[in-house]
């Protein structure tokens, strides 16, 4: 049987990691600033990682959601602890496009309305309402387009208003931080205007925090850099679990649930949690969150300064690079003779930067001096 050949893939095969280093077949060691999409956040196999999910796998790996797991408790716990959102309540998911279709859906059931709004260059999931959000014609299939959705102008809250007077908007989405779009970062203008719009003519305020939370920009959400933001709804996923499959909305204690309402097979299982949870303690234990915005400033400073680099955005380890030149032979120059993973972006001379959070000063400078030499 073939697989199903969707993906565009370097020819390397990856097969151990630890930490912010990879290694090939070969034997070749790789330095990975793009954490396979935003996806490690605590490094690659971390050992207290690694020892949570073996001791829960000598317990129980999965149980569906009929029966009592206190790990669940635990977990929303912890994440009220560092997150400082404890009067959310918590629904647990396996991935950020599920987490999106969740947030969709009650932002529509409190409303009983069924249009949406998002912005230019948004990438929500490749799912049935999250992709219909999501700013790029060629995954939308005939079966996902819906009148009633609008991707808006980014940064238009006069658009956004013209649209909400139709009283048929459920709810706003909106990235901490847009991945995909190649690392726009939202005004506080912007979030807190459309904040009010919503609430003028009741709609839901979504944050779509999938690639952009757990630490990532130095705050636990990057929403949260914005005094005074209170969502609806946030999803979350990625960073959530290291590589562990786990997803998830947090709920503003407004919205009432019922039996039924919300469901999932395998989200919130044991495992599951045992991963994410060990997340949040090294999180926690290792101070990442503040060591990510630190380590991100020094290394936007610096990048802001190399010649062949026009601009530099983002917060944090969420950094966005706009080069002179297509960034395709620059990222493959990265891989084949520096051995240094990135991302790629919508815009095609855009590099994303998405490392482990745990990275190191020396191994960040290493990209510093590899993207000087390829672009000089």
């Amino acid at each position: 049987m073939k697989l199903f050949d969707v993906y565009p893939l370097m020819p390397v095969t990856i097969v151990k990691a630890a930490g912010a280093k990879l290694w090939d077949d070969q034997g070749q060691e790789y330095l990975d600033l793009y954490g396979g999409h935003a996806v490690i956040s605590i490094g690659h196999t971390h050992p207290h990682f690694v020892k949570r999910i073996k001791d829960q796998l000598d317990q129980i790996a999965f149980y569906s959601n009929s029966v009592q797991i206190p790990i669940q408790k635990e977990y929303a716990s912890k994440l009220a602890e560092l997150s400082c959102l404890h009067e959310y309540q918590l629904f647990l998911c396996n991935s950020g496009a599920e987490a999106n279709e969740n947030a969709l859906k009650m932002a529509s059931f409190a409303t009983n309305k069924s249009g949406f709004i998002s912005y230019s260059g948004a990438f929500h999931g490749r799912t049935s309402a999250a992709v219909a959000l999501t700013d790029n014609p060629k995954i939308i299939a005939p079966c996902n387009s819906r009148e009633d959705f609008h991707i808006l102008p980014w940064g238009d809250l006069e658009a956004t208003e013209a649209v909400l007077k139709s009283d048929t908007i459920a709810g706003i989405i909106i990235e901490g931080i847009q991945g995909v779009g190649g690392i726009q970062v939202p005004s506080a203008e912007f979030l807190k205007g459309i904040a009010a719009l919503a609430k003028k003519y009741n709609a839901k305020l979504i944050l779509d925090e999938v690639q952009s939370g757990f630490g990532r920009t130095g705050r636990f959400f990057a929403h949260q850099w914005v005094d005074g933001l209170m969502p609806d709804l946030i999803s979350m996923a990625k960073g959530m679990g290291n590589g562990y499959p786990i997803g998830g909305i947090l709920i503003s204690p407004d919205f009432k649930s019922s039996y039924g309402m919300l469901g999932t097979t395998f989200g919130g299982n044991h495992l599951a949690c045992a991963a994410s949870l060990a997340v949040l303690e090294v999180l926690e234990s290792e101070k990442l969150i503040p060591q990510a915005g630190l380590l991100g400033t020094r290394l936007m400073n610096e990048l802001k300064n190399i010649p062949g680099i026009t601009d530099v955005r983002g917060i944090g380890l969420m950094i966005g690079i706009d080069l002179d030149r297509d960034a395709g032979p620059v990222r493959t120059e990265l891989v084949q003779k520096y051995h240094i993973f990135t991302g790629s972006a919508a815009g095609k001379q855009t590099i994303r930067l998405l490392p482990p959070l745990n990275i190191d000063w020396n191994q960040l400078n290493s990209f510093i001096v590899a993207i000087k030499e390829i672009l000089s």
